[in-house]
């Protein structure tokens, strides 16, 4: 690996090595950055994004003010997981974008777990 990228890019790039979704069980990838958080709902076979959610939404701005923790991220989680119910989807692939399995990426895998995601 090169060492001028960063280390969770480096870690994003080993975990897309084998994480790889298809039209029945796309790939659930998840990114944040220190205000917002964004999920999509990936068909890496032919390239297109069945569904995506952020806190930037409208309809997530009404339930979490800020994007930038916890509370939104359990939104946003939930949110994904009623599109992905809506579009039939009921496996994923998770993808947490070299982020780790901590904070605000738990919370929203933990939340469309419970919303009926299975990963």
């Amino acid at each position: 690996m090169q060492r001028n990228i960063s280390p969770r890019k480096q870690r994003h790039i080993r975990v897309r090595k084998k994480a790889f979704g298809t039209a029945q069980r796309p790939r659930l990838n998840v990114f944040r950055s220190s205000s917002h958080i964004y999920a999509q709902l990936i068909d890496d076979t032919q390239g297109v994004t069945l569904a995506a959610v952020s806190t930037l939404d409208d309809e997530v701005k009404a339930e979490a003010a800020y994007g930038g923790n916890k509370h939104a991220a359990k939104v946003v989680g939930t949110k994904i997981a009623e599109k992905a119910k809506a579009a039939g989807i009921k496996e994923v692939v998770f993808d947490r974008g070299g982020f780790l399995y901590h904070g605000r990426v738990r919370e929203l895998a933990e939340a469309a777990r419970e919303a009926g995601l299975q990963f």
